[in-house]
Order: structure tokens, then sequence, then C-alpha cells
């Protein structure tokens, strides 16, 4: 087992400096992902729904909408298409205000009200949204606590990641900062042992200890962690590779390791 990290920082604040000025509306799209959002009870400026779309779980959405007094409005399939951001739109947007990223206070501090060991995921440099989604997906079922993301080269939350994480966006703490490495720092001195994920170290993922305050670093989809992370790291695991193909979807790797992690807390 590891030691316990001891934090040499007790009074020292995390830094503030990390939450991104707000953008314009965004949307959702799918009928899973505005009803978890619904059901998140998260502000709705507006849905649009395509006229004559009233069966199945359209229906529910409308219901919600209206006890939830959010303004319902039917516009024709073509209009529907104009505004939609992907092709499988499913009838449904949601206009919603953008995404609110948190900081990394507030991920450390929501372990605390569990009465948990942190337990929080680094992305470095992910750049294709739907493997964000996915990603956040797993971490919110997982129950990680929060997400670090980088605010340059890489994808942020928008319509295509909220779709494609069934709506889990809603519940998952993410914050999104100038330098993964400044970060990383920040979570050490709040006493978390940092595990990046890499295919030339020695050590496997399943004989690592993945217990306790724990931050796991995912690299980019082609070319994994910048050297700069790598180092930051307090050790390294990889997934074995027995075929011909040699990398993995970065969505998959991340759900493996988080995954060996839970079982090991769960034990």
């Amino acid at each position: 087992m590891k030691e316990t990290r001891k934090n040499n920082h007790t009074n020292k604040q995390v830094n503030k400096g990390y939450k991104e000025e707000k953008p314009f509306d965004d949307q959702v799209e799918g009928r899973n992902a505005v009803i978890e959002l619904l059901e998140s009870g998260k502000d709705i400026n507006k849905i649009f729904v395509t006229r004559g779309e009233k069966h199945g779980s359209i229906n529910k959405i409308i219901a919600i909408a209206k006890e939830r007094k959010i303004i319902i409005v039917e516009k024709d399939k073509r209009q529907m298409e104009q505004m939609a951001q992907n092709e499988n739109y499913q009838g449904v947007i949601a206009i919603v205000p953008p995404f609110e990223y948190c900081e990394i206070e507030d991920i450390l501090d929501r372990a605390k009200e569990l009465n948990e060991d942190p337990f929080v995921l680094i992305l470095d440099g992910i750049e294709d949204p739907h493997n964000l989604g996915s990603i956040i997906r797993t971490a919110e079922t997982a129950g990680v606590h929060g997400i670090i993301i980088p605010k340059r080269r890489a994808a942020s939350v928008n319509s295509t990641v909220n779709k494609v994480s069934a709506g889990a966006v809603q519940y998952m703490k993410i914050a999104r900062v100038t330098n993964i490495t400044d970060a990383i720092e920040k979570l050490k001195e709040n006493g978390l042992w940092i595990c990046g994920t890499d295919i030339n170290t020695d050590k496997y993922y399943y004989d690592q200890d993945l217990t306790g305050t724990l931050g796991i670093v995912i690299g980019n989809e082609g070319t994994g962690m910048s050297e700069r992370v790598k180092k930051s790291c307090d050790f390294l695991v990889k997934i074995p590779m027995k075929g011909k193909v040699t990398s993995l979807n970065a969505s998959v790797s991340t759900g493996i390791v988080i995954y060996e992690a839970v079982k090991q807390r769960t034990k």
C-alpha cells in the first residue's frame, strides 16, 4: 500500500484562477441527453422539438419541460437540421447556459463532502469530443470526483461531448486549466499520488496500488502524455498488449485503469 502523502501546504489555497470565462449558450441534443439534463435540475433556456415528433420519449421530455415551465418550440425538420450540431439529434435540441467549469478546489471539496479519498482524472490533451464524452461517462459511473482538462489543444465540453456522455456531464465536476503540470502540483500539494499511463513503462496497471488519494493521467490519443507531464507523475503503468495493434482507444484505456482502481478501492 502507498504511504500517505503528507500535505505540506495545509494553509495554501488551490489557485482559483482556473475558472473559465462564460462563452455563448450551448445546446444539448438527443433524447437521453435531454432527459438527463431535465432530471438533473440544471437551467434550460428553451427546448426545440421537430414538429409532429410527439411519441415515445419525446412525450416524456415535453411533460417534464412543462412541469418545469420551460419553453417548448416546435420547428419543421429542415429548420431543426440546420440548427443541429449532430446528425443524430433525435428530434430534440435543448438550449442551455454554457457549461460551467469548476475549480480544482471544488473537486477536492466534493471528495470531502462524500468522506472519500480524492479520485481525480487528468486528461493531457484528449482531442476527440467523442473520446471525451465516453471518458466522462465512464468516470461518472466509476465515482470519480472530478476531471481536469487543458484549455488549449484539447476538446472542451460541447453538445457532442454531452450527447456521447449520455448526460453524465450534468453530474461531473470538470476543471479546465491553463497548465496540466501546474494542476498536478496542486493535487500533490493536497496529498494526491499521481499515476500516469505510458506504454514504455515496465509495470502493469493491475500490479500497482491504486488505492488512497489518487490522480490518474491519460495522455493524448496519438502521442500520449507530454514529457513534462510524465515527469510530474509519481509512477507509471501500462496495459498489456498481446495483439499486432499496440494501442487502445483513449476512452477504452481510461475505463480499464479506472475500474482497476475501483476494484482495489472497493476491496
